[in-house]
């Protein structure tokens, strides 16, 4: 497999608070890799840096070309699409509102493929197409907000905290879909998620932040019988 997101030496701050350390790790085509790590560690950070949010120092490779100084638009451009903490649906608009945003940026196909696209993989959003986005349900605007960034047609995805404040049978439809994405489409995607016992039983690989470093790293397979993760993050 080669390296799709290659991220080296990345540091970056809000004004004088530094909040990553030169970290470096690489995503492969078609691998899940995750970010773990306590409240502050840096995982949204390092998102935000990669689509250009945060303007980081170091080095991010998107397909071997370096994104250094591109605007989040021209990297959503790319092939990197981004699911944000607390899902970033327009609460006023229409789900097929909402979707037919997503499309603008889509490297290739048209907004009416992606919608039956979307709708395959969430047949919820189809029976609420007219819905406003603000009435739904936590479930359904991250369904939404993920059907959203898939309309753009991307390469990568980056997620952050997926599971934050839903049920746990709503969380294991959710991941489920996400597992249909990785094993049909043969989707990229870079994980932040604070429920280690989810996202690495979904995960090829996982990184641990802690105060803005890479602290353990490995398989997540391996991860999950790794005595310093299962005390710290897996609560056995």
């Amino acid at each position: 497999m080669t390296a799709l997101l290659e991220v080296e030496d990345l540091h970056a701050a809000y004004g004088p608070v530094e909040v990553l350390r030169g970290i470096s790790f690489s995503v492969e085509e078609g691998q899940t890799v995750a970010l773990l790590g306590a409240n502050g560690a840096g995982k949204t950070t390092t998102l935000r840096a990669i689509c250009g949010m945060v303007r980081p120092r170091g080095h991010v490779r998107f397909g071997g070309r370096s994104l250094g100084g591109l605007a989040t638009e021209r990297i959503v451009r790319q092939g990197i699409a981004h699911v944000p903490e607390g899902r970033g649906t327009f609460s006023t608009l229409t789900v097929e509102e909402n979707l037919r945003l997503g499309a603008y940026a889509a490297r290739n196909g048209g907004p009416r493929d992606g919608l039956a696209r979307c709708f395959r993989l969430f047949p919820r959003l189809q029976e609420r197409v007219r819905q406003r986005a603000g009435s739904l349900s936590g479930g359904e605007q991250q369904m939404l907000a993920i059907a959203r960034a898939l309309m753009s047609r991307p390469r990568l995805m980056l997620l952050d905290e997926p599971s934050l404040g839903l049920a746990p049978l709503v969380i294991r439809e959710v991941f489920g879909t996400l597992e249909q994405i990785k094993k049909q489409e043969g989707m990229t995607m870079l994980v932040v998620e604070q429920n280690a016992n989810l996202v690495l039983r979904f995960a090829d690989r996982a990184h641990v932040l802690e105060t803005g470093e890479i602290a353990l790293s490995g398989d997540a397979s391996e991860l999950m019988g790794d005595e310093k993760m299962r005390r710290a993050y897996l609560g056995y």
